[in-house]
């Protein structure tokens, strides 16, 4: 499940008896469980693992034979804004190997496994969207049934899985709203049977806001900065990033984005390039100032980069980064890529927490099966940003938007101020950000207190310091209760809270004595909100059942999907959800369905949530005069041995490469181009034509090639400025430090010879 996700609901359905679920300690709800078992007693008991709060393990146990059993759960989750302004909704369900080092606890068990077509259950989602601001579309890495509105504003639409899904993909749907980053408040009511004055007792306001600097502001990017990238060469990265055959490998992707990334830095910044896998090594001993010299000596060795490092051991090389100390002046940031097959996530998130003052941690998830735990709280512990590149998504669009956040100043004097009317008080719940970037979304939570007037109206300002200058985004918002609220605000509000104490875990052991308060508070701030946490797990027990069934338990195993079709450098079997049987002797039919029609994100007023509906379901053969206990793991499993880095690396065909990048590969390091063979040939132009239309003002051809890379990027490749608007940047302050040098004549020259109707504005010239 995503990480971040608020479960809070839990019940199963047997013999057409209703189970609902009680949260308790979690060591106090496994001992219920095993005692219910042993008692012949039909039991459910779903908690978060130890090893990774995305991975939850759901366990069933003592159904007859022949019986079937649906199990529900309910969740609710933020969606993340996407760099093309759409909120994104991910449903993992391919579970990829995660590498665990020697002498930590791994997530593995031996499972069988069939092709992914052959699986024995099936997936449905049907998707209900509500959003204030309007739907305009949906897209999905899926087939999706015709999106169908349900209002005339088209402020209510609901959209479907197509039936057949394969389980070869995660799934993603991309929500766009017809009015993007609009600042919106939800007020929801407490409940009034819970305590007085508690998170669940009062009412509670959920903010977004989208900081939005000026352009002044965002061209006024730091030239200053050591620039780490560290790039996961395990052999997962082998595969491909759609499940075509055909389709480019993360390797691929990764080394295409990491040469660009290398043409887009600031001259006279630092940087290096570490490489990991089971080991890691480094391009440089230590950071480099970028120069040509530097620069190409980088590119030559990210070209021979492959994915043949073995496993995914990123601690040891992010542990080498930071006990290297920073350079004075030049601010740290990290960027990571990882296809996030990693066993030990909390441990690395620890280590990035720890040393977060030195640095800032931007992180990639490559493809799908990508621990959205490990990536996303690397970013939240490192004060950067996340991105996930799933399918057909080009990695380079979305590495350069994160590069713009790493380039731009740095925020300060951040504060968040409330003004209510008189007789209420405002109580936060989320902490202030440390980090803000342009246009990204942040939601707050705070409390309400006192007697609240819902005809009065409340005022929030965010307030910041950005290049000496003071900046403020507010809203307004009435102070009137929503409407049939799920009191969805507020169990975020409380996994927000939960997160936090987590947070502070390392802290309060380093004091001593202070990880039992810890999981004390965390227990009982589940317990009110009904919220799972890391210490408490629902437990649901059929106490219904007029016989308890005795019979000795043998082990059966539901098998997986191996999607990986036997090509993969790992033992490919291990992508899938682990479905344990435990029964006295035989299969039985359709032993259990995993049929969550209340698995879903609740509706927000504001856009920061999105309900479904999705059913898994499970059947084997079925034979007589068996009981049953069923495990669901829904986990990443790891491979049986770090062996991969001795298996044979197929060769890969040379791809044809992607006009532009080949462009931006003949840049220098200063932000010009010479004029060689092969930027004349992709201007598709012979070189005597290039020379005679070259002004005869210039004498220097480095100076009408850069021009001429100019025009045609703007020319011919303006959908995809993102990608390579800071190499323009860079050529076109070279271009105008060039001494005596007329624009006007050197536009109408270039416009000539490439055929284009540019003006020296459109260039930032």
């Amino acid at each position: 499940m995503e990480d971040g996700s608020s479960v809070y609901d839990f019940h199963a359905e047997i013999g057409g008896n209703l189970i609902e679920a009680t949260i308790k300690e979690k060591q106090e709800a496994i001992y219920d469980y095993d005692d219910a078992i042993s008692s012949g007693q039909e039991a459910f008991l779903l908690e978060e693992s130890d090893e990774s709060p995305d991975v939850f393990r759901l366990s069933v146990g003592s159904l007859p034979a022949g019986q079937t059993a649906s199990v529900s759960l309910s969740y609710v989750t933020e969606l993340p804004v996407q760099a093309d302004d759409a909120l994104r909704f991910f449903l993992p369900t391919v579970l990829c190997p995660r590498y665990t080092p020697q002498g930590s606890t791994s997530l593995t068990s031996e499972v069988p496994f069939v092709p992914c077509d052959s699986v024995p259950y099936s997936l449905s989602l049907n998707c209900h969207l509500s959003s204030l601001n309007g739907i305009a579309s949906v897209k999905s890495n899926s087939s999706l049934s015709p999106l169908e509105y349900l209002s005339d504003d088209k402020t209510e639409a609901k959209v479907s899985l197509s039936p057949g899904f394969q389980f070869d993909r995660d799934v993603e749907l991309l929500i766009y709203y017809s009015q993007a980053h609009q600042p919106t408040a939800v007020v929801e009511a407490g409940v009034s049977t819970a305590a007085e004055g508690s998170l669940m007792g009062v009412p509670l306001v959920m903010v977004s806001l989208y900081p939005e600097f000026s352009r002044s502001t965002e061209e006024s990017l730091t030239k200053n900065g050591e620039f780490i990238f560290l790039m996961d060469c395990s052999g997962s990265m082998k595969e491909t990033m759609e499940w075509e055959s055909n389709s480019a490998r993360r390797i691929e992707s990764a080394r295409d984005t990491l040469l660009l990334l290398l043409k887009s830095l600031p001259f006279g910044c630092y940087f290096n390039i570490c490489l990991f896998g089971s080991h890691f090594k480094f391009f440089f001993p230590k950071s480099v100032e970028y120069t040509q010299q530097t620069m190409e000596s980088a590119m030559k060795k990210v070209k021979d980069m492959d994915a043949n490092l073995g496993g995914t051991e990123i601690l040891s090389p992010l542990c080498e980064i930071f006990r290297e100390p920073c350079k004075p002046g030049y601010p740290r940031q990290l960027f990571v890529f990882t296809d996030g097959e990693v066993g030990n996530i909390k441990e690395v998130i620890e280590k990035v927490k720890k040393n977060s003052a030195k640095h800032r941690c931007f992180t990639f998830g490559i493809g799908d099966g990508a621990s959205t735990a490990l990536i996303k709280g690397m970013a939240k512990a490192g004060n950067g940003h996340f991105q996930f590149v799933c399918g057909k998504d080009r990695m380079q669009a979305k590495v350069m938007q994160t590069l713009s956040f790493a380039l731009q100043p740095a925020v300060t004097n951040v504060a968040l101020n409330w003004h209510v009317p008189d007789g209420m008080e405002v109580v936060p719940v989320s902490e202030t950000p440390m980090m803000l970037f342009s246009g990204q979304q942040l939601i707050l939570y705070s409390q309400l207190k006192g007697k609240v007037d819902e005809t009065a109206v409340g005022h929030v300002s965010l307030q910041y310091s950005l290049c000496d200058m003071e900046h403020k985004t507010e809203m307004h918002f009435a102070l009137n209760c929503a409407k049939h609220s799920r009191l969805t605000a507020h169990r975020l509000a409380a996994k927000s809270l939960i997160n936090q104490m987590e947070e502070k875990k390392e802290e309060q052991l380093l004091t001593g004595g202070g990880i039992e308060n810890l999981k004390k508070n965390i227990v009982e701030m589940s317990s009110e909100a009904r919220v799972l946490s890391p210490y408490t797990a629902f437990i649901a027990i059929n106490k219904e059942s007029r016989e308890a069934i005795q019979a000795p338990l043998i082990r059966r195993d539901i098998p997986c999907g191996d999607y990986m079709n036997e090509v993969s450098l790992f033992n490919s079997g291990d992508y899938m959800n682990e479905v344990s049987l435990f029964n006295s002797g035989d299969y039985m039919n359709e032993v259990s369905s995993f049929d969550s029609g209340d698995y879903m994100n609740e509706v927000s007023l504001f856009n920061s949530a999105m309900p479904c509906d999705s059913s898994l379901k499970a059947s084997l053969p079925k034979k007589k005069g068996s009981s049953l206990i069923s495990k669901i793991f829904m986990k990443c499993l790891s491979p049986a041995s770090n062996s991969m880095s001795e298996l044979p690396v197929p060769v890969e065909e040379e791809k044809q490469k992607d006009p532009m990048l080949k462009l931006i590969s003949f840049q220098k390091a200063n932000g010009s181009w010479e004029l060689q063979q092969e930027l004349i040939n992709l201007f598709n132009k012979a070189e005597q034509e290039v020379l005679q239309k070259k002004p005869k003002e210039i004498s220097d051809k480095s100076v009408w090639a850069t021009f001429l890379a100019l025009l045609w990027l703007h020319g011919f490749n303006s959908h995809m400025k993102d990608e390579w608007k800071f190499v323009a940047l860079k050529a076109v302050s070279w271009i105008k430090a060039q001494p005596g040098l007329n624009l006007s004549i050197c536009l109408q020259a270039g416009n000539d010879l490439l055929g284009c109707q540019l003006d020296l504005k459109t260039l930032e010239l």
